[in-house]
């Protein structure tokens, strides 16, 4: 029995776009890419080609820091993407890999435990005890199978790993070459070989860059959507992307809805109303752009499993609660204060004012 994936790699869920881009694509390709610069841009940033097609915009925002972004792999320095929690990396990051090599999984997820072989590589320790060091007990990393093929590798989270681990990387950026000692041999980086790195900005702190890591990056900041209206079309089209994938029960979430989630947690996050005339408390928590996408998709679901599959301010509520109070002491708080001044006061807001009150 077969059952779909519930999240196709980048690659695959956008290869008739990938495709059409290839086939239009007339412009100088770096060695080993799938695609133009200019035609990874128009991949990102969505556009309509001259046969027709469509591709659809993977991330809303300044053309100028994607064409940066893709400027930089086109050289031998590596790239960081920056930027708080919910403003698109990981995303962006996968689409340049799929856009550029074809391949988005060759990745290293960082946390506080990767080690050095998340890295480097890794060995059979069954084959290692019965044959020695050789080729045959070897275990690539992500690193090295990009390194070979040439092809980019992603490290996410590139702060949470530990310091001397994240300085094995030096030598790889800088050199090109994976040394193997144990074998007298190495992996040298062929054309197309590159890295793209994410951090967050608020875990800058966790396990700082060393200098000499930091030089052999160019970092991209990616900031939070500018404007309203550019963070209501990112939560509505990827939460109409999410309801597809996941087969949701529920009605599309009208535009009034998201731009009541999304105008509360712009506030929240920003500390004063969108019109500027009152200044508000913010909680602990982001309260990105990604977790309003989550309160959406949340809500869908409630509407389509435990109601009549039209999004109401209840189905909403339980979400909003779970993604603005995280502190338990102090975000109460600054929510109920939020709601008492501001969600109370709106005209057709009154649903929603008692929704999440009676949800505190």
């Amino acid at each position: 029995m077969s059952h779909q994936v519930l999240r196709q790699h980048a690659e695959i869920a956008y290869e008739a776009e990938l495709s059409a881009l290839a086939a239009n694509d007339d412009r100088p390709r770096p060695p080993q890419w799938k695609l133009s610069p200019w035609a990874v841009t128009d991949y990102l940033l969505g556009t309509t080609l001259a046969d027709g097609t469509v591709i659809s915009p993977k991330y809303i925002g300044d053309r100028r820091i994607i064409e940066i972004a893709v400027a930089t792999l086109a050289t031998d320095r590596s790239l960081l993407l920056l930027g708080v929690p919910g403003t698109a990396k990981s995303w962006v990051s996968e689409h340049l890999a799929a856009a550029i090599s074809g391949d988005s999984t060759l990745l290293v997820q960082g946390t506080a435990g990767t080690g050095e072989e998340a890295m480097r590589y890794n060995w059979n320790y069954a084959l290692l005890l019965a044959k020695g060091p050789t080729e045959e007990a070897l275990v690539p990393s992500p690193m090295f199978n990009a390194m070979k093929a040439g092809k980019l590798c992603r490290v996410e989270e590139l702060t949470r790993i530990p310091s001397e681990v994240q300085d094995t990387l030096i030598t790889m950026l800088s050199e090109k070459t994976l040394p193997i000692p144990e074998l007298s041999s190495e992996v040298q980086g062929v054309e197309g070989f590159n890295v793209i790195a994410t951090a967050n900005s608020r875990d800058r702190g966790v396990n700082e860059l060393s200098s000499a890591l930091q030089r052999r990056f160019n970092v991209v900041v990616l900031p939070l959507p500018s404007s309203i209206e550019a963070e209501i079309e990112i939560v509505r089209s990827r939460v109409e992307s999410m309801s597809k994938a996941l087969a949701l029960p529920a009605e599309p979430p009208a535009l009034e809805e998201i731009r009541r989630v999304v105008t509360v947690f712009r506030e929240l996050r920003s500390g004063a109303t969108e019109d500027g005339k009152a200044k508000v408390k913010s909680p602990s928590g982001t309260l990105s752009t990604a977790e309003a996408i989550s309160v959406m998709t949340n809500g869908l679901s409630l509407a389509g499993h435990f109601g009549n599959g039209k999004l109401t301010a209840l189905d909403l509520a339980a979400g909003m609660v779970g993604a603005i109070v995280k502190d338990p002491t102090q975000d109460p708080v600054v929510f109920k204060e939020y709601l008492e001044t501001v969600v109370k006061e709106r005209d057709g807001w009154k649903d929603l004012y008692r929704a999440c009150k009676d949800r505190i």
